[in-house]
């Protein structure tokens, strides 16, 4: 098993989980992060220090996020690490609150998912 960034990190992209990810698991997109699930060893560290909730056990998921498995897994190839904690994006703490926003994800240079 392995653990999921999900929906609610998109805009948002708080990385309080970085810093106590002790095998450097989570890779950086525009603007939402993504775990590894090749690298992840299931300690749950990052669950609570998430300020939105948007990191689940794969085996917890709710069904609306089943997608993000596969998101997480496509992205994590793409996008580079992100080992330290930096500021949140610039309207982070509006967009904590807005739900459904899949279609705000950003890939960058990588393919669609």
């Amino acid at each position: 098993m392995t653990y999921v960034v999900t929906d609610n990190c998109i805009r948002c992209k708080y990385t309080d989980c970085v810093d106590v990810c002790p095998v450097d698991c989570f890779h950086e997109g525009p603007n939402f992060l993504v775990i590894d699930p090749a690298e992840c060893i299931d300690c749950s560290l990052c669950v609570p220090e998430c300020p939105v909730d948007a990191i689940y056990a794969e085996g917890d998921l709710p069904d609306e996020f089943a997608d993000f498995i596969k998101i997480n897994a496509d992205l994590a190839g793409r996008w580079p690490v992100i080992a330290a904690s930096q500021e949140p994006l610039p309207e982070a703490e509006r967009w904590a609150e807005v739900e459904g926003k899949r279609q705000f994800l950003e890939l960058g240079d990588s393919v669609d998912v």
